[in-house]
């Protein structure tokens, strides 16, 4: 396990807020492996070392790596001010958890969900080009001129926008097609095809981060832990 500062380490396991934590240390409360820390800046490990608050053992909290296959009709949140379902809904656990990234409230496919922090990061933060794959329905067969430009890039929000890869799962039917692409942008998918004016009538996504959707529509399972592994292997800088 990685190091990380003791603040963080109070914070992450929730015992209180970063800023509270702090002024923890700084009151001479908290020890490790018997030791007292005052010092901001010092680094634990949370597998090996013994982290007390005024004596009493701070354990870690226990991350949850969770694949659901969102189905048409939750929203991707953690609680909704209009009474709709959310994906929350179909999950059951007792642990705090969200949703990383978005899908729309008609979009379906592979969601994670999950407690860290830092894995959420590493999946969204638009730097690390961690790769999105969809099925996509369009309204009418795409032509290869819009297929050229969706490759190439096109003007989206004022920036380029690309996919990486298209194909055609059934080569004869050109408005089923699978896309990749690095974006993670509000409803990205739809917006490109909607700026060549196609319409998007359904959409799966069927990949994230080299992992491949294997669930039917509402069920949900725990990542494995060498899937959990293989994800920061391939994205951590």
């Amino acid at each position: 396990m990685t190091k990380i500062r003791i603040n963080k380490f109070l914070a992450e396991s929730g015992i209180s807020s970063r800023r509270k934590s702090e002024e923890y240390i700084l009151e001479s409360r908290v020890a490790v492996n018997d030791n007292v820390i005052t010092d901001l800046s010092f680094k634990v490990d949370s597998e090996k070392d013994i982290i007390t608050l005024d004596g009493e053992r701070v354990k870690p909290k226990r991350h949850i790596y969770i694949l659901l296959n969102k189905p048409k009709g939750y929203i991707t949140s953690v609680t909704d001010d209009r009474d709709r379902r959310t994906v929350l809904d179909l999950v059951q656990t007792q642990e705090r958890i969200y949703p990383v990234g978005r899908l729309d409230y008609d979009t379906m496919g592979l969601l994670f969900l999950t407690n860290d922090g830092n894995f959420s990061q590493l999946l969204t933060h638009p730097g690390n080009k961690v790769p999105r794959e969809y099925e996509v329905k369009l309204d009418k067969p795409i032509e290869e001129k819009d297929k050229l430009k969706l490759l190439n890039g096109i003007m989206l929000d004022g920036k380029p926008g690309k996919f990486i890869k298209i194909s055609f799962p059934k080569p004869s039917d050109k408005k089923i097609i699978t896309v990749i692409c690095e974006e993670g942008r509000n409803r990205f998918v739809k917006r490109m095809f909607g700026r060549l004016r196609y319409t998007v009538l359904d959409l799966i996504r069927t990949g994230f981060a080299g992992i491949r959707l294997d669930l039917r529509p509402g069920k949900f399972r725990n990542l494995t832990p060498q899937e959990v592994q293989g994800i920061r292997t391939r994205y951590s800088h």
